[in-house]
């Protein structure tokens, strides 16, 4: 049985009257439209919905460096000469134009162009244009895309980093590796189809709050949910069996305990109660298969020196970039690495280039370490985060207390691996890195891409909810980046 689906057929009356803001007339009419609903029979199942795998897929996983904050484009991969020039003009009103600025800044009585505080240089063989804040990136410059011209309507940090990971600035909405564990299930009965990391930089420290309905199943079944891996010996709470309570024993109170779950499945027909038994199933062997993925004995001494210093140190973002290798040999289709601190409104010139600091010799390690096993060409990596930074000064220019405002008009990732062109720029930004002037890219653009390179038309992966064909990239048109692919 296709899993959309799944939720409507084990839904009975009760369960449906109590849930529904409609009553009875909700009732009657899903009684109406598909009777089916309501038979009592139904046995959910994990078959992949139909019309999905229509595109040849070109990765199989993917690995998504989220770098949360809003690194600044302007200062890491945007070269633009003329900001030398500019730097203390006041920025032109036909270049800021009438659009949102945050309360943070919108008062200031001038915005003066600051150009970058570090120099960039020319890297690989296509001469792409690099920070010398970002060495480590710049050795991998022939094997990523950037992507220069990703824009968002949204210019704060919760809507904007729940519309780029969920498809809408509303929350409730299913997760990209949710709609990815739904689509297209998973390679490895013994470990999730996704799961996530958190690490914490040392840029802004504490970094913005990341919420788990951020990488949260929303409307789709529970089971696709990410499961958060903690740093330390008990990287899943309560996964572990307690004091004087063997494996044995274990497995014959979960038989137990699934055979009441299913009588009551069958009585009240809450799927939720399916999903339980199937999260109970999951705990039960990732109790073998997580304490193997975190011991990182078999490792050799040159991996470690190329993650760098910190990847010994559990919950660094080096360490988790190591795990996120670890998983993708193991068959996890999406791992995602959220890294706070990237929010440099206050002291950037000090604190932009501890963030570096942190990702760059791990992200370019990650890619190397994929390409000599012979995983990049199936994995797609992703690094980026929710939004870019203005150009002009949040604070008097020249102060050291100073920095950049949220800006969602354009910024630049980039991609390697799956599907994804190596050694090229796509998009282009005015002088003043503000305004795109070629190849927009919308993140639902992006999300599109990204489901494309997995073999999925985003157009046909849905899920009913509140009466609309649910899907990823929401009702508004979204395009593949064709122009990014290989």
């Amino acid at each position: 049985m296709d899993p959309v689906f799944e939720y409507e057929r084990n839904v009975t009356r009760r369960t449906l009257l109590g849930r529904s803001a409609r009553g009875i007339g909700g009732a009657a009419l899903a009684s109406l439209l598909q009777p089916e609903l309501f038979n009592g029979s139904a046995q959910a199942e994990t078959t992949i919905p139909e019309g999905v795998k229509k595109i040849a897929p070109k990765a199989k996983r993917i690995i998504y460096l989220f770098q949360s904050g809003g690194p600044s484009h302007v200062d890491l991969f945007d070269y633009k000469p003329v900001l030398r020039k500019l730097h203390g003009s006041d920025l032109p009103d036909s270049v800021k134009g009438t659009q949102r600025v945050t309360g943070m800044t919108a008062r200031q009585k001038s915005f003066p162009v600051v150009a970058p505080f570090w120099e960039m240089k020319q890297c690989g063989e296509h001469q792409t244009w690099i920070s010398e804040r970002l060495p480590y990136t710049q050795t991998i410059a022939d094997d990523i895309t950037i992507v220069k011209s990703v824009h968002t309507e949204a210019i704060n940090h919760d809507p904007a980093i729940t519309f780029i990971n969920t498809g809408s600035q509303q929350i409730g909405h299913a997760s990209l590796g949710s709609w990815l564990s739904y689509g297209l299930g998973s390679e490895n009965e013994n470990l999730p189809a996704y799961m996530v990391m958190l690490s914490q930089g040392t840029g802004k420290n504490p970094g913005q709050p990341l919420f788990d309905r951020l990488w949260g199943s929303g409307f789709l079944p529970p089971s696709h949910q990410g499961v958060k891996l903690r740093p330390g010996s008990s990287p899943v709470l309560y996964l572990s069996n307690p004091a004087g309570i063997d494996r044995k024993q274990r497995r014959k109170l979960l038989d137990d305990l699934a055979t009441l779950n299913r009588g009551q499945a069958e009585e009240i027909g809450d799927p939720e109660i399916q999903a339980r038994i199937n999260s109970y199933e999951m705990a039960y062997r990732m109790q073998t298969s997580v304490p193997g993925l975190m011991d990182l004995s078999s490792e050799t001494e040159k991996t470690f020196e190329m993650y760098g210093p910190e990847v010994r140190k559990p919950g660094s973002f080096a360490a988790n970039c190591l795990l996120a290798r670890r998983m993708t040999e193991r068959g996890v289709r999406f791992v995602q690495l959220f890294h706070r601190g990237w929010d440099q409104h206050v002291s950037l010139k000090s604190q932009l280039p501890n963030q570096c600091l942190d990702v760059d010799q791990p992200s370019a390690a990650l890619v190397k370490d994929l390409k000599q096993r012979g995983l990049l060409d199936e994995t797609l990596v992703i690094w980026g985060g929710e939004f870019g930074r203005t150009v002009y000064s949040q604070g008097k220019i020249g102060s050291p207390s100073s920095g950049r405002d949220h800006h969602g008009r354009c910024f630049s990732i980039w991609m390697a691996g799956g599907g994804i062109k190596q050694g090229f720029e796509y998009g282009k930004t005015d002088d003043f890195c503000y305004n795109i002037v070629e190849n927009p890219v919308h993140i639902r653009d992006m999300n599109a891409t990204i489901l494309h390179c997995m073999g999925i038309d985003h157009r046909r992966l849905t899920y009913p909810y509140r009466g609309l064909d649910a899907k990823l990239t929401g009702v508004e048109e979204a395009h593949v980046v064709k122009g990014i692919l290989s």
